[in-house]
C-alpha cells in the first residue's frame, strides 16, 4: 500500500499563494492517478483537483479553476498543488490521495493525513 505524506499548508493572507506537495512511498506511484481534496469545519470533504498518471491530463473542481494547478513529478514520487490568489473560503485541511484514473479518483485508494491551509481575509 502507497503511504503519502503531505506538505507545505500554513497561514497565508487572502490573495496570497502556497504550494502543497504530497511524497509517496513505494515504486508504483507512476501507475496511480493523484488527486487533492479538502475538508472545512464542519463540511464534507471535497475534490479539488486531480492529475493523470503521466501528467497530461487534469481535472478541476470549478472553485479552483484558474487559480489552483496540480502537476506532478513521477521521479520524485511527488505531486503538488500550486495555489494562487487564495481566498478566505480556501481554509481547510488538504488532503492528497491515489486513484485508479482522473475520472474515479474519489473512489479506492491511499490518503495522506492531511495539512493545514488558513487564508485570513
Amino acid at each position: 500500500q502507497v503511504q503519502l505524506v503531505e506538505s507545505g499548508g500554513g497561514l497565508v493572507q487572502a490573495g496570497g499563494s502556497l504550494r502543497l506537495s504530497c511524497t509517496a512511498s513505494g515504486r508504483t506511484f507512476s501507475s496511480y492517478a493523484m488527486g487533492w481534496f479538502r475538508q472545512a469545519p464542519g463540511k464534507e470533504r471535497e475534490f479539488v483537483a486531480a492529475v493523470s498518471w503521466s501528467g497530461g491530463g487534469t481535472l478541476y473542481a470549478d472553485s479552483v479553476k484558474g487559480r489552483f494547478t496540480i502537476s506532478r513529478d513521477n521521479a520524485k514520487n511527488t505531486v503538488y498543488l500550486q495555489m494562487n490568489s487564495l481566498k478566505p473560503e480556501d481554509t481547510a485541511v488538504y488532503y492528497c490521495k491515489t486513484g485508479p484514473n482522473i475520472a474515479t479518483i474519489s473512489s479506492f485508494g491511499s490518503w495522506g493525513q492531511g495539512t493545514q491551509v488558513t487564508v485570513s481575509s
